[in-house]
């Protein structure tokens, strides 16, 4: 049976019976999980090199825990459902966004590969493409994200893989995901994209032809700041090697963050669809309002990526981005007089979060210009408050500057 974004969000990936009757999986608290007895041992070992060769093969087998740095039975609960909502064929949590990352591209790029990195993803993801994979022998090269024809002439014989971000932070730039797999797939080279901003109930990548999706679940997919994860979804023969690279460097998630993640997903429609339209409310009242210079939300005509937004997306998210009129001391005022908003460097969760982003990325004004992000814009990531208040709190604070 077909079932709709928010059903698979309560009920994917777990047990319609689950131990002692419980109706929420379980914490499955241990790091090591024991057998009976030595054919216990043998049995599970062959078990384990018949799923290896399966999931080479495209498709997967059911296999017991062995150890907690391997897998746990909560955290496979939330990577089925996290599988689900992505259309993808596994996934792989970690114990934050960076992790996923990082470990993905460890795990795919070998010395003498090439890969394309979008100048405009995570600051972070871009500084360990740039500084840390060449120490391995992987070359990467970076491109705009509004660059298609410079995407295609960065392509090389020996180009592995294409990383792309979409929303991108903090302008929330949208690259067209079908141009990307159309330029991609033919030569052979695998894409992947963080999703983190679009979340699975927005933008659905895998279906665009994306081989590879990642996330920082703690933003969107937890929902509630109270923990930090990250996940790669997609085919079993790039999950697989993902996993094992997981494996080797232990960069899991634990169960009770796992447990966490599991909670928090079963309210994700609710709260991206609740943020989805506090984004498009907020972000029509400030751009109409003269003390507000420019803003950046992919819902509104004046986006760039307008478009291409309107095509590939279900939603335009909850993070509206915009620069006021005047100069980085007005701005800072302006953030201090808001009463509804924290002022922090995350996003997604049902408290909303503000940031003038510039102060967080350096105290040099230099590295703040270097870096793209001007003193006077304001990322705001909307919570689930009622976008009444949200509106009435940013008309009072842009008043009182």
């Amino acid at each position: 049976m077909s079932e709709h974004s928010s059903t698979r969000s309560v009920h994917a990936g777990e047990e319609r019976r689950k131990p002692y009757g419980a109706l929420t999986s379980p914490i499955v608290q241990t790091s090591t999980y024991t057998f009976e007895d030595t054919d216990a041992v043998l049995d599970f070992m062959a078990r384990k090199a018949e799923r290896t060769s399966a999931r080479e093969a495209g498709g997967d087998l059911e296999l017991r825990d062995e150890y907690g740095r391997y897998s746990n039975p909560t955290q496979q609960a939330a990577e089925r459902k996290l599988a689900a909502l992505e259309g993808g064929e596994g996934a792989v949590l970690f114990g934050s966004g960076m992790a996923a990352i990082t470990t993905a591209l460890l795990a795919l790029l070998s010395a003498g590969d090439h890969a394309i990195v979008v100048r405009n993803c995570y600051r972070r993801t871009r500084e360990f493409a740039d500084k840390f994979l060449p120490r391995w022998g992987a070359e990467t090269t970076s491109v705009a994200i509004d660059d298609l024809a410079g995407l295609a002439a960065a392509i090389r014989p020996n180009t592995r893989l294409i990383f792309v971000e979409t929303p991108t932070n903090p302008h929330l730039r949208i690259i067209d995901l079908e141009a990307v797999a159309a330029l991609a797939r033919p030569r052979g080279i695998l894409t992947m994209v963080d999703s983190t901003f679009a979340t699975p109930l927005n933008l659905q990548p895998l279906a665009l032809g994306l081989d590879l999706v990642v996330h920082s679940a703690t933003k969107y997919l937890a929902g509630h700041n109270d923990l930090l994860a990250g996940v790669v979804i997609g085919p079993h023969r790039l999950v697989t090697e993902i996993e094992y690279a997981r494996g080797m460097l232990g960069a899991v998630l634990g169960p009770h963050d796992a447990y966490l993640l599991l909670r928090g997903l079963k309210t994700l429609a609710l709260r991206v669809q609740r943020q989805n339209e506090n984004g498009m409310r907020v972000a029509r009242f400030l751009e109409g309002h003269p003390a507000v210079a420019r803003v950046y939300y992919p819902g509104l005509p004046s986006h760039p990526d307008h478009e291409i937004a309107c095509r590939q997306m279900a939603g335009f998210g909850g993070v509206v981005s915009f620069e006021l009129v005047g100069d980085k001391e007005r701005t800072s005022r302006f953030v201090d007089a808001l009463r509804i908003p924290y002022i922090g460097p995350t996003l997604g969760g049902v408290e909303s979060i503000v940031q003038q982003q510039a102060l967080f990325i350096s105290l040099d004004m230099a590295e703040r210009e270097a870096s793209g992000v001007s003193d006077t814009l304001v990322r705001y990531a909307l919570g689930i408050e009622d976008a009444d208040d949200l509106i009435a709190d940013l008309a009072q604070a842009l008043d009182a500057v």
